[in-house]
Order: C-alpha cells, then sequence, then structure tokens
C-alpha cells in the first residue's frame, strides 16, 4: 500500500543485482511510494545481473557507472539530472566487493592490493558519489544519501574479513561528510546497518547459512528481511526524517543492542 511518500522526489539508487538485492527492493518499493528513480552499477554487473527487468517495471534508465572512477559518476550525476530535469532527492549507495574474500584468504593473511581494491569500491567510492554530488551541487535541499553498512563495522565477526575494515571507513565518511554537506545544503547522510540477508553479496560470506540462523535467534523480532529494508529507507529518503543525519542506523530486529537471548542459552546449556 503506497502512502505517498516520495511523491515528486527523484533519486538514484546504486547496486542493484537481481530480485535479492537490498538496492532491487528499496528502487521497488520507492518507485511504489511515488519517486521517479535512475539505476546504476558498475559495467561488468549490468551485464551479469537482471536489472533491465527492474527498469521496465519501475520506468527507470539505467546509467553504468564504475564507483572507481571520478568521470563516470560526474556522468552519472549530469545525465541523472538531464533525466530528472533538475536537481536530486536522494542517493542510496549499495555497493560492496571484497576479492580476498572471494578467493577465500583469511584476515590474517591478506593480499593487500585485494584489501586497498575492497576499501576503494567498498568505502572510498561513498566519499567520491558525495564529493562529485556537492561539487556539482546535484542535490536538493533536505536531500537525503544512505549508504549500506554493517555492525562488523563495531564488532568482531571472523569471516566478514577486511569487510569490516570497509564499513568502518565507510560509516566515517558518513559523518564526516553528513557535516559539510549539512552545512552546505541540508543534506542528510547515514548509513544503515541491515540484518543478515540473504543477498548475493551476503551469501558469499563463509559460514552465512550458520550465522543468519544466530542472528535469527539473537534478535528479539528475528532478521529484517529485504523488503522491509527498503520501508526503512523510503522513511529516511522522506520528509518524515529531516532531522536525522550523521547517523548509523541499526535496523537489525534489536540484534545490536542484545546480549544473549534465552533460546540461545538454552541450547548453550542442552550441549
Amino acid at each position: 500500500m503506497s502512502h505517498n511518500l516520495l511523491k515528486g522526489k527523484k533519486g538514484i539508487i546504486f547496486g542493484a543485482l537481481n530480485e535479492q538485492s537490498l538496492a532491487w527492493q528499496t528502487a521497488l518499493k520507492c518507485h511504489e511510494e511515488g519517486a521517479q528513480i535512475v539505476l546504476t552499477n558498475a559495467p561488468i554487473a549490468l551485464r551479469m545481473g537482471e536489472i533491465n527487468k527492474l527498469a521496465e517495471a519501475i520506468n527507470a534508465p539505467i546509467i553504468g557507472a564504475d564507483v572507481t572512477k571520478m568521470e563516470d559518476l560526474a556522468a552519472l550525476i549530469d545525465q541523472s539530472m538531464e533525466h530528472f530535469g533538475g536537481k536530486i532527492d536522494f542517493i542510496l549507495h549499495s555497493v560492496g566487493m571484497s576479492m580476498n574474500i572471494r578467493k577465500g584468504n583469511p584476515y590474517t593473511h591478506l593480499n593487500h592490493e585485494w584489501e586497498l581494491k575492497t576499501l576503494d569500491i567498498s568505502a572510498v567510492s561513498f566519499h567520491r558519489v558525495l564529493q562529485v554530488a556537492y561539487e556539482k551541487d546535484a542535490l536538493n535541499e533536505w536531500a537525503s544519501v544512505v549508504a549500506l553498512t554493517y555492525i562488523a563495522a563495531q564488532r568482531v565477526f571472523p569471516d566478514y574479513n577486511e569487510m569490516a575494515d570497509a564499513k568502518s571507513l565507510l560509516e566515517s565518511i558518513a559523518r564526516s561528510f553528513g557535516y559539510h554537506y549539512g552545512i552546505k545544503n541540508k543534506v542528510r547522510v547515514n548509513t544503515i546497518s541491515q540484518s543478515p540477508t540473504r543477498t548475493t553479496a551476503g551469501s558469499g560470506v563463509k559460514g552465512f547459512d550458520g550465522f543468519i540462523n544466530f542472528s535469527e535467534a539473537m534478535s528479539p523480532l528475528g532478521n529484517a528481511s529485504a523488503e522491509a529494508f527498503a520501508g526503512y529507507c523510503v522513511t529516511l529518503f522522506s520528509d518524515l526524517t529531516k532531522y536525522v543525519t550523521m547517523q548509523n542506523l541499526y535496523h537489525d530486529g534489536g540484534y545490536s543492542s542484545t546480549g544473549v537471548t534465552q533460546p540461545v542459552v538454552d541450547k548453550m546449556a542442552s550441549e
């Protein structure tokens, strides 16, 4: 059911790969709430994914952009504003990649050239997006920018590997750029730490099935779904959250505030 929370708003969504993607579900929900959307992803991801299906469903153009290249992001912003006929109201940064995780390298034995690429794609790219938008004065006042993070930025999850470092950097960028963009244009910049979700990226983490079950048992409300995440994003893109900025927001069913749950205690006691 639509509440028209984003009626008249225009936004760019990075990272929709397939129907499992948080970005995919967010694009659908934003469209349902009245927004116009531009979809973007890396050229290789556009070839691998099913994004044309999403673009058709929400009547959105697809503009490829390599987030490691300022010129690609500049073209994306320019073409998006041309398509919208004006400035942009929201951006979702749903971008992450780790070659060390893909190749099975443990945190204690990283390929550091790959690690730098992880930081570049998964975190520094967020700074690039914000910087290009800032320099081009591309965002309307009270616009909202959201990036996806994970609680591994604050706590140790051994198999999350170097992505924990990337998420820590991502959250720092959100705070620092959120300050400067707030002063300039009242633009809000936040990160969301979502429950583990069965996406293509999440499923690539070693031991993911066991971890998602543990998270479910440790969350009073259970794990938040991709569809619920999309709804939360809509609230952050809407005018109802104008004064929320520079925050890392947990959307995880209470996991982040729970020390232990009774079912977990009972399971440990029975073993």
